[in-house]
């Protein structure tokens, strides 16, 4: 399937299921929000990466204007429905301010692999413990899948966008894993050396055994 959406390039990585909430100020994309809200339209979130925008995104829906402001900027709370690959950028539409795309949905496998899942969801706490952040999901385990769990694991924007044209489940539970395991003892050491430099100028007590 193929069809034309408008598209609202953004510095982030937008997965579906997940919700956004969005600051609209720019004219252009008052414009795109206000028709997508009040014709019910769906709109495409590619992410841009190094200042480029790339091939894949998020078509997303607004589900609520939170606070309509007297010069037309707008807080609205969106939700990310599926992926879409660009096809081919349309950058002037007549009598609209913003650009479009023609676009694709590659076909997305969601099949979880309850093992990985469990381990990835295992990894995410270790790490948040090592870095004393609190942070809870908002189903229960056995209900997540990887879109729900991307933004917490500490993915640099460049790997969130890989994991984004990832299509099967288990390749996105993998590729978190193997992302944990990376980060994890770094983060460890991390923690650790900021122990070590609290303690320098300490009195303590020091022997051979434990130096």
């Amino acid at each position: 399937m193929t069809n034309f959406i408008p598209i609202f390039p953004l510095g982030v990585v937008a997965y579906p299921g997940e919700q956004l909430n969005l600051h609209v100020f720019e004219p252009r994309y008052k414009q795109l929000v206000a028709e997508c809200v009040a014709e019910g339209k769906y709109f495409g979130i590619p992410a841009v990466v190094d200042k480029k925008i790339m091939e894949y995104g998020t078509l997303v829906k607004v589900e609520k204007v939170e606070k309509l402001y007297d010069n037309g900027e707008m807080d609205v709370i969106t939700r990310g429905d599926r992926v879409f690959r660009v096809l081919e950028s349309i950058e002037t539409i007549p009598q609209k301010l913003y650009a479009g795309a023609i676009v694709s949905y590659p076909e997305n496998n969601l099949t979880v692999s309850p093992r990985l899942l469990g381990e990835v969801l295992h990894g995410i706490r270790e790490l948040h413990a090592i870095l004393q952040v609190h942070k809870s999901f908002k189903k229960a385990d056995a209900d997540l899948i990887s879109y729900d769990v991307a933004h917490h694991a500490g993915l640099s924007l460049t790997e969130e966008y890989e994991m984004l044209h990832l299509f099967y489940e288990i390749q996105r539970l993998e590729y978190l894993k193997r992302h944990l395991h990376k980060v994890i003892p770094m983060m460890a050491e991390m923690e650790k050396l900021k122990e070590r430099v609290k303690l320098n100028g300490h009195f303590r007590n020091l022997s051979a055994d434990n130096a």
